[in-house]
């Protein structure tokens, strides 16, 4: 898969500057932080700071999913931004398009998830040695055949909502690892960060931050 890295080479949206943080729009495709090796050397983070050569890493995104993404312009900001993911404390949405139809309108999956070793990085369910997953979802329109949903999830853990939607029998569409059949037969991975809500670093007050979804 590595070989077939095409990052895209629009520029970069910026949708909230300040003294302390950055929010940037990150594109579908393109890796948060470097690979190993130099095919993988471009990245957001390496954009970033060819504009922002202070801009430090607070958290990423898969490199197919696309939205909201956060930097810090300071160390301070780096640490109380770090602190409110690590606490939780943060509030993100995202959009996806998934396969089928549920058969509830909302719901809330609670499945632990541990990396598939030997199919890394694919994260599956594990009720044994997982570590706590918590995904609240709602459904937001439906075509009959695949349905848009608002997903947001109280953990973080590497590929949660691929994998949660995966367990409700409705994998988002274009899903590289976890979608088959038609499901897969998508131009991306239809998963979008539209909204991220965190505490400013800076006197700590709330701020929101969207982007809208390209699909």
């Amino acid at each position: 898969m590595d070989s077939d890295y095409c990052p895209p080479r629009e520029p970069l949206v910026i949708l909230h500057e300040d003294a302390e943080v950055l929010l940037v729009d990150k594109p579908a495709g393109l890796l948060s932080v470097p690979g190993k090796g130099p095919q993988l050397a471009d990245c957001l983070l390496s954009r970033i700071q060819a504009a922002f050569p202070d801009a430090l890493l607070v958290h990423r995104l898969d490199r197919d999913t696309s939205g909201v993404m956060i930097f810090a312009l300071t160390p301070h900001a780096q640490r109380h931004l770090g602190l409110q993911f690590e606490k939780r404390m943060t509030q993100k949405t995202y959009v996806a398009r998934v396969w089928g139809v549920p058969p509830e309108k909302t719901g809330t999956v609670d499945l632990p998830l541990i990396v598939d070793w030997p199919n890394r990085p694919r994260q599956m369910v594990d009720h044994e040695n997982g570590k706590p997953a918590q995904t609240d979802w709602r459904m937001l329109k439906t075509d009959g055949q695949t349905s848009r949903m608002r997903l947001q999830p109280r953990t973080g853990r590497s590929h949660q909502l691929r994998v949660h939607m995966l367990s409700l029998g409705h994998p988002i569409l274009g899903d590289p690892f976890y979608a088959t059949g038609p499901a897969r037969d998508f131009p991306r991975l239809m998963l979008h960060s539209e909204e991220l809500r965190f505490k400013h670093p800076q006197g700590g007050r709330s701020v929101k931050v969207r982007a809208k979804a390209p699909f």
